[in-house]
């Protein structure tokens, strides 16, 4: 048996308002967007997300609900909002489902993705991870409490700006 990771950093938020506090900002236009087509690639390709792991902020929020994808569960964590990679591996460990997806932020995620994978996909954009990066991860175990770093194998990453062109 197999568990699958889709690992979302939230798509391009606006800076707009400065009386907004950071957990606040909403996605601008160009965010709203790739979210969509981050969206449409995880259904091409079969990688929808059985259960949501994600930050609190406005803009992760906004990201998962611009993608037009259903999950069976989404819960939304307020510590995945800034989360070092550590915090995001315990959220992980508890999730229930098949297919997880988790959205967050960098820096965190950034180091997570490096983490948590065995080996790294030959991209440029996977070391900095972009906004609205996302990668799908496959790891040989049964159950997310047995989840450890360098055990994921990638089966896909893209960035929004690769399926926009």
């Amino acid at each position: 048996m197999s568990l699958t990771l889709i690992l979302t950093r939230h798509a391009k938020s606006s800076w707009g308002d400065t009386t907004l506090e950071d957990h606040d900002r909403p996605l601008n236009k160009r965010g709203r967007k790739s979210a969509r087509a981050i969206g449409r690639w995880l259904n091409e390709h079969g990688w929808t997300p059985d259960e949501v792991l994600s930050s609190t902020a406005i803009r992760t929020r906004e990201t998962w609900d611009r993608m037009g994808l259903n999950a069976d569960r989404i819960c939304f964590h307020r510590a995945l909002y800034l989360a070092e990679p550590e915090d995001m591996l315990i959220e992980l460990s508890g999730a229930t489902q098949p297919t997880v997806m988790m959205l967050g932020h960098n820096s965190g995620i950034c180091e997570f993705a490096r983490r948590i994978v065995r080996r790294p996909p030959d991209h440029p954009r996977f070391l900095d991870y972009p906004t609205c990066a996302t990668t799908v991860i496959q790891f040989s175990i049964k159950d997310w409490a047995d989840i450890d770093w360098r055990s994921g194998d990638v089966m896909g990453f893209t960035t929004p700006r690769e399926l926009l062109e």
